[in-house]
């Protein structure tokens, strides 16, 4: 799969378009739509499903360095109007912001990151290590382990800092039951 072949496929879905669409009209700095709204939307052309099939929520990604709470929860609930027309959960985070409160929600140390391509770099799967951002009328694509694994419906750990091995599996085993096609590299392999 080409990097316009998955592009063409994850804009397919009518709120990946749609929130790509809006973040080219807001001037949040390194604004992404990231993770599995994109890799599941693929996944639902390859096997037939429809667009929005499995889809729990749509995460936005953005780097500002203002780390206050009340900057970022005014993004969030700025875009969130402008969103709500699309009946859709979207996650709005500032990567920013994620290691003042990671640690505390999840157990785990979380460095500081310097954009939003890091926190990308920091999902459970590689699979799901993508961003898709518009830039002048064309996109940006942020995908460091390519497309195979994603034309293939092949699921793999990302091996990053603060691998948790018990919460790759439940996220595994909910796709996997979302779409049984998938092969899933375990997480000791």
């Amino acid at each position: 799969m080409t990097r316009d072949e998955f592009l063409a496929l994850a804009l397919q879905n009518p709120v990946n378009a749609a929130i790509v669409d809006e973040l080219d009209r807001l001037t949040l700095p390194d604004a992404w739509l990231v993770a599995g709204c994109l890799v599941q939307t693929v996944w639902n052309a390859l096997t037939g499903r429809a667009i929005s099939h499995g889809i729990a929520d749509y995460d936005v990604f953005y780097f500002d360095p203002d780390t206050s709470w009340e900057a970022e929860d005014t993004v969030i609930r700025g875009l969130h109007a402008r969103l709500a027309h699309l009946g859709a959960t979207v996650e709005i985070r500032n990567q920013a912001r994620v290691h003042l409160w990671y640690p505390d929600k999840h157990g785990l140390p979380y460095p500081p990151l310097a954009r939003s391509t890091d926190g990308i770099d920091r999902f459970l799967t590689e699979n799901t290590q993508l961003g898709v951002r518009p830039s002048g009328g064309e996109f940006d694509v942020y995908a460091p382990h390519g497309f195979d694994d994603i034309a293939k419906l092949i699921v793999r750990p990302n091996r990053a800092l603060n691998f948790s091995a018990a919460n790759y599996a439940a996220k595994v085993a909910r796709w996997k039951a979302l779409w049984p096609e998938l092969t899933v590299i375990e997480a000791d392999a």
